[in-house]
């Protein structure tokens, strides 16, 4: 028998709803009552200006830095520094986790952050060779081999986010995907 999978990256501009669309995607297949487990990352805003990145598990809840303003070590993206343990302990353990108990694993986002982690990767090659339906958002300009790789994998799909469609995404993935998981 051959395993039915789907397989959705979302991608679009900095600041036009890809975790939103993400999150809501989320919240819609749980509805339908699977089970999501993952990362998600989310900006953080002091004062109104950007000073971090937050990862959370969406399992347990449990955060972490994934990159801040004022990492004092590890490697550097623009002004920020990339928490690697961190994202190896949380991000990379709930990528892992999802693979082993739930019926989507979320992945946010395939990055230039994260790309720094030979855990991470792993943890992303891991879930896209495993049976479960991944969900997850990739950068648009990452030049790194394992983008390059994901995008020309015949199983996957990746989805532009734009501001005219993001209203109506999470419905229209989360139908896709479940009915995929359903017919499995």
């Amino acid at each position: 028998m051959t395993l039915r999978r789907k397989v959705i990256f979302l991608t679009g501009q900095p600041g036009v709803g890809k975790t939103t669309v993400l999150l809501k995607t989320i919240e819609e297949l749980k509805k339908r009552g699977l089970t999501v487990g993952g990362m998600i990352s989310k900006e953080v805003r002091e004062n109104g200006s950007r000073i971090g990145f937050r990862i959370t598990d969406l399992k347990n809840g449990r955060e972490g830095w994934l990159a801040h303003v004022r990492q004092p070590t590890g490697p550097k993206i623009g002004r920020y520094t990339v928490c690697l343990s961190e994202l190896d302990a949380i991000g990379v353990k709930a990528v892992l986790n999802a693979i082993k108990t739930a019926d989507v694993v979320a992945i946010d986002e395939v990055g230039p952050m994260e790309l720094f982690s030979s855990a991470f990767r792993n943890a992303v090659v891991k879930a896209l060779n495993s049976n479960k339906t991944v969900l997850g958002v990739i950068h648009r300009r990452a030049r790194h081999p394992l983008v390059d790789a994901i995008k020309k994998r015949g199983d996957v799909k990746i989805v532009e986010v734009t501001r005219t469609n993001r209203g109506i995404l999470p419905r229209l993935v989360a139908e896709k995907i479940y009915t995929d998981v359903a017919n499995d």
